[in-house]
């Protein structure tokens, strides 16, 4: 069951969304060769207590850690360690907070130094693949509208679309109705409606969609050993149009990247603080 949120609620969401953003935006700052994810995850677990939210991750379903840290092979669910990142890797790094009794959950796939030209189409075709099945987020439209434009426009370029892992609604709970897949047919799933927030998060690999879990019961890799890429928003439906709740400028920002690819989806301009 859909449960749509009051604009009171969305405003609560966006608080727990945006802690999210400015987590990952710390992390920008820190990232690099030589660094590891565990040392990530301790900063990112500090940053959010000490803005008075929990991780949201840490102990969900059992998960020992409060980021997902995956790189290169690895798609979602990677668990931190000790293993220094290298010059080249690619890392999606999946951040959740509980804030105001609602979640946060928003991810960025972070180049390490300098990536292989193909690494970086990876990356770039991912991230436009969000955007582009944001886009379909809107009144009358169904959840398998999103899907249908992130599948085509990601297969256009020869990726896989992973289809067992899929976005998801959110709100109390970290993951609510509607399930969001990456894939589907048009007019297809449940309506969209008024309120409703929904994190869409496109997991894409270079070659085949196929995956596997690794023993630890978390990691899932491509099954070809090829890299993937994952981003994610968080959107609320309101006056029918989608909104991002999340944003990635505090990243750009400590990247020093200017971009204004979130300006259509906001009724009013970002301001950082």
């Amino acid at each position: 069951m859909i449960i749509p949120k009051t604009r009171e609620e969305i405003e609560l969401m966006r608080e727990s969304a945006l802690l999210v953003s400015k987590t990952l935006g710390m992390i920008a700052s820190e990232i690099g060769p030589g660094v590891t994810t565990l040392y990530l995850d301790k900063l990112a677990e500090t940053f959010i207590r000490d803005h008075g939210a929990e991780p949201a991750f840490l102990g969900l379903y059992g998960f020992p850690n409060s980021l997902c840290m995956s790189p290169n092979a690895q798609v979602v669910h990677g668990i931190p360690n000790n293993k220094p990142l290298e010059e080249g890797d690619v890392i999606s790094v999946d951040c959740g907070v509980f804030k105001n009794g609602f979640y946060g959950d928003h991810a960025y796939s972070f180049e390490i130094g300098e990536v292989a030209p193909e690494v970086k189409k990876l990356l770039k075709v991912t991230k436009e693949s969000l955007y582009v099945g944001i886009r379909e987020f809107r009144a009358g439209n169904r959840v398998e509208d999103v899907g249908n434009a992130i599948q085509k426009y990601t297969e256009s370029h020869g990726y896989g679309v992973v289809r067992e892992l899929v976005g998801h609604g959110l709100g109390r709970k970290m993951h609510e109705d509607p399930e969001m897949p990456n894939y589907g047919k048009r007019g297809r799933g449940k309506l969209f409606v008024e309120g409703m927030v929904v994190a869409i998060e496109p997991m894409i690999n270079m070659g085949t969609r196929n995956i596997k879990q690794l023993k630890d019961g978390w990691t899932i890799l491509t099954a070809d050993g090829k890299p993937s890429a994952h981003f994610e928003h968080d959107v609320a439906l309101i006056d029918g149009k989608p909104e991002l709740l999340s944003t990635f400028q505090y990243v750009y920002q400590a990247l020093g990247i200017e971009s204004n690819e979130e300006d259509e989806f906001r009724r009013q301009p970002l301001v950082l603080g």
